[in-house]
């Protein structure tokens, strides 16, 4: 089994098991291979290093007189990279946060203004729901008052909550 480090155009970053580096090279030529969090097919290989398990050995991180290497980066070069880049930390945090938005609300669909509004104007309970609008009806819901909010969501992630 061969663990990849892999990152999508947008430098989101995310790992992908495959039997081999055939197999890998085989599912992303064919678009089978996507990131979980925008869905885009255009996946690269990152570098890695292996990963050793030796019983008794220590981490090179605790030995003296190691030096660590990092990418060097000229200001214009780190200024070119986009600012939608989003640390493993981020990834985690906004995971976190869509997995509560999917337990904690009702999925409306296509109805989600219909349902929006009547709950705005006292025709129906309100609760929390989600479901999918136009960028033209997010719009028209905020002019009227409506508080919503856009939540991209992964297509992994749509599924059951797990």
């Amino acid at each position: 089994m061969k663990v990849l480090d892999l990152q999508c155009q947008h430098h989101h970053s995310f790992e992908g098991w495959f039997a081999s580096e055939d197999d890998f090279q085989s599912q992303n030529a064919r678009s089978l291979v996507e990131c979980p969090f925008c869905s885009d097919h255009h996946i690269t290989k990152m570098l890695s290093a292996p990963r050793l398990n030796l019983s008794g050995a220590s981490s090179p991180a605790h030995n003296e007189g190691a030096t660590e290497l990092l990418p060097s980066t000229s200001a214009s070069a780190h200024s070119s990279q986009s600012a939608a880049v989003m640390t493993p930390e981020v990834q985690q945090a906004w995971m976190h946060m869509v997995q509560h938005v999917l337990s904690n609300t009702e999925d409306v669909g296509g109805q989600f203004a219909e349902e929006a509004r009547k709950m705005h104007y006292g025709e129906t309970p309100e609760r929390a729901i989600r479901g999918q609008v136009s960028r033209e009806e997010t719009s028209a819901l905020l002019e009227e008052g409506i508080q919503v909010m856009p939540l991209p969501m992964p297509a992994a992630i749509k599924g059951p909550v797990q």
